[in-house]
């Protein structure tokens, strides 16, 4: 069975629509084939597109055949919601030296770029998501010895046509344990995620334009992942 070589096409938020109205594994089971045709040997194909366009962007950063694109499984050991999938399909980019986990679990993952494609909810994002207490606390320890660079990346013209500011999820009320009111970090210690993030129309995401579309998104948004590593202790890269 052969995937499409035009990229995602419309049969493909077809698809998630279904799953999000019929999320139970008879349907899933039934409808297979459209996944695996629609959306992972899309998704797939795109992961080797990416991977070719950080090599020349930031070489540090790879798509991985087989890691970098998320199971549609969901975990739902711990979860009260016991729907089966996820009803978005997902992958990112990750550091070559890092784990390939994402959240608290991924003790030695770094950050990197995400693409994520559900019906009205599709979007480019970069940075760390809720990074496990070692690796956040490297963030802080590098914030509080320079600050001054982070907030020079965060404010460049080129990063903030693209996404903005920082993703504010989960922030705290009062600073972290160690630092007091006034400091000169004050803004940032208090993000638990280093996140930004880029809407995108589902027609943006269709067609083969998608890959130059997520290398323009992320090639402002270098830098920004690039300190966030190396405050963790991962080294940027010249080449492969």
């Amino acid at each position: 069975m052969s995937g499409s070589s035009g990229g995602l096409r419309p049969a493909a938020l077809t698809f998630l629509r279904g799953l999000a109205r019929n999320n139970r594994k008879p349907w899933f089971e039934a409808r297979r084939e459209t996944y695996e045709r629609e959306l992972r040997a899309p998704f797939r194909e795109l992961v080797e597109e990416m991977d070719l366009r950080l090599a020349r962007i930031a070489p540090e950063f790879i798509g991985h055949p087989r890691r970098s694109m998320f199971r549609i499984h969901r975990d739902i050991r711990f979860s009260k919601d016991k729907s089966p999938y996820k009803t978005q399909a997902a992958c990112h980019f990750f550091h070559l030296d890092a784990g390939h986990g994402t959240g608290r679990e991924a003790e030695g993952s770094g950050a990197g770029f995400y693409f994520q494609l559900a019906p009205g909810q599709t979007f480019a994002a970069a940075g760390i998501w809720m990074p496990p207490r070692p690796a956040l606390n490297r963030i802080r320890e590098g914030l509080a010895d320079d600050w001054e660079t982070f907030d020079e990346i965060v404010r460049a013209p080129a990063f903030r046509r693209m996404v903005g500011k920082l993703d504010e999820e989960s922030m705290l009320v009062r600073l972290p344990r160690g630092f007091g009111p006034g400091h000169p970090a004050e803004k940032y210690l208090r993000y638990q995620s280093f996140t930004v993030s880029r809407m995108l129309t589902d027609e943006q995401a269709l067609g083969p334009t998608l890959p130059a579309l997520l290398e323009r998104t992320f090639r402002p948004l270098v830098p920004f992942v690039r300190w966030l590593n190396h405050a963790i202790g991962l080294k940027a890269r010249a080449s492969r």
